[in-house]
């Protein structure tokens, strides 16, 4: 069974301004290397004139996947302290960018350390984090007649429709953490007193609300 982890789903954005430097810092999901450096590239272009674009990403589901850059503030000042802030919030798939416009005030090591990883924490405290679980879906086809039995199981059931087909029957796709699909299906063929037909379906990883 696929490891259960935590992501920021969508991309978010947040600023503050630290003794006059501007610092504007956002998040995103990322899957890959590749995706997080295009995000990053993404950001470095929209701020061409910033001082310093630092970041840290974590792209896989294991954590192997780790890269960070101190864009040349003080070695171990922004990067790391970045990535250490998504370690500790256990995020995963995930990539940090934290913008600086250096405002005329030195902030010392120990201040840069505070306002980057400060600036990363606040970020992620406002972004949609969801958790990402291996599910199995569903083909469920009934009749016209069982239709609003199922829909009122799907409705108390903890799973995502992503589709419905209207033929000469009709198949509802749903889907359903892994670890849940068995009851799932049992529970529904008991519901629809075997009136149904349940066709399993691909495994992949979806991301549920938090």
């Amino acid at each position: 069974m696929g490891k259960t982890v935590l992501t920021v789903f969508s991309e978010h954005q947040s600023e503050k301004i630290i003794e006059r430097s501007r610092f504007i810092t956002y998040s995103a999901h990322v899957e890959s290397e590749e995706e997080a450096r295009a995000f990053i590239s993404k950001i470095r272009s929209e701020h061409s004139l910033a001082t310093h674009v630092c970041f840290a990403f974590i792209s896989d589901k294991t954590g192997n996947l780790q890269r960070f850059s101190d864009d040349g503030e003080p070695q171990g000042t922004a990067g790391m302290p970045i990535l250490e802030v998504l370690k500790n919030k256990k995020l995963y798939e995930t990539a940090v960018a934290v913008v600086r416009y250096f405002g005329g005030i030195k902030l010392g090591t120990g201040g840069l350390v505070r306002a980057y990883s400060s600036s990363a924490a606040e970020n992620l405290d406002g972004a949609d984090v969801r958790s990402l679980e291996m599910c199995k879906e569903f083909e469920i086809t009934v009749d016209y007649t069982g239709l609003d039995s199922l829909q009122k199981y799907l409705n108390c059931s903890d799973c995502m429709q992503s589709g419905t087909n209207y033929a000469d029957k009709v198949t509802v796709i749903v889907a359903v953490k892994k670890r849940f699909a068995d009851d799932f299906k049992s529970g529904l063929i008991d519901h629809m007193q075997g009136r149904v037909v349940i066709e399993e379906g691909q495994e992949y990883y979806a991301p549920f609300f938090v």
